[in-house]
């Protein structure tokens, strides 16, 4: 086990490092530069910017440079926001994103798993048939869509939820809705494919003819063994709704990294992109390591260097 971590974990310095050397490269690769788009300054003003943020250093020294601050996590400051680091967006940013993301999960794992069971007992009945049609729109909907219907229906004319701004519970209602659609949906899908599956084993049918009660049945047998399926798609899943959609969060205003990722591509704050991108890789590897690790505690038979007991 210890040495199947090792390597996950040299795994996923790796991909991290692959990230911050991709998006580096392509954050210098775009034509013009992070203050191009600004009035006409001065040549001494220019250069003082220059000179306060290295851009006129090699490029290479500028990427060493980068990696040793990223090293001792310091994403170094940002070039709208006087005063400030990325770090203090982070840190600020953060805590809402996650706390939306949360509630977002909450909702995705309560409602998608149990939509999911009743569509695969309820299989070419009624029930299922609508399950799978809020699942299709779920899908096929963007987040942005749902979000402003939501925020014009519900906020603006029928007055149910505050239709922007951040506070009490009733401020995150509708954005962590907008959020958890799509992994509703997902986790629906995947639930009901899974459960079905495994209703169809031949142990399943043993309890059947055992009489066994059919709470019994799905409780303690099916749903237990149709959940490892699912924590393939858990790890993305998590790293992506507590981040918090970038999206919902611009929609919504709310002050989360979210935003701060959308407004930093309009003003061209390279160091917010590159460390609000570096945090999600970095969520997105440590989440996918735990799921492998939950996969021993689902299903005591799968063992951690990849093979299955006897």
């Amino acid at each position: 086990m210890a040495r199947y971590l090792l390597g996950r974990i040299a795994s996923a310095i790796f991909v991290i490092w692959f990230v911050v050397t991709m998006t580096f490269f392509l954050m210098h690769s775009i034509p013009g530069g992070p203050f191009s788009t600004d009035k006409v300054l001065p040549p001494q003003i220019m250069a003082n910017i220059n000179e306060r943020y290295h851009l006129k250093d090699p490029f290479l020294k500028q990427y060493i440079d980068y990696l040793k601050n990223i090293v001792q996590f310091n994403f170094g400051p940002t070039y709208r926001y006087q005063g400030r680091t990325v770090n203090d967006l982070i840190k600020e940013g953060l805590p809402k994103s996650a706390t939306l993301g949360l509630l977002a999960a909450v909702i995705a794992v309560v409602f998608g798993t149990g939509m999911g069971v009743v569509a695969a007992l309820r299989q070419n009945k009624a029930a299922d048939y609508f399950v799978t049609f809020l699942a299709t729109i779920g899908v096929s909907v963007p987040s942005f869509v749902i979000a402003t219907l939501l925020q014009y229906y519900l906020g603006f004319k029928a007055h149910l939820f505050p239709p922007i701004g951040w506070g009490e519970l009733k401020y995150m209602m509708m954005p962590a809705i907008a959020l958890s659609a799509y992994p509703v949906a997902q986790i629906t899908r995947l639930t009901r494919a899974s459960m079905l599956d495994v209703l169809n084993q031949d142990y399943i049918r043993t309890a059947r003819s055992k009489g066994l009660p059919g709470y019994v049945i799905v409780f303690k047998h099916a749903i237990r063994n149709a959940l490892i399926p699912l924590l393939t798609f858990f790890g993305p899943f998590f790293a992506y709704i507590l981040t918090g959609n970038f999206v919902v969060e611009y929609v919504f205003n709310i002050p989360g990294i979210g935003r701060s990722f959308v407004t930093s591509i309009g003003n061209r704050d390279y160091p917010v992109i590159m460390g609000t991108t570096i945090l999600f890789a970095t969520l997105l590897v440590t989440f996918n390591l735990l799921v492998d690790i939950a996969y021993t505690i689902v299903d005591p038979r799968i063992k951690l260097t990849g093979q299955k007991g006897v």
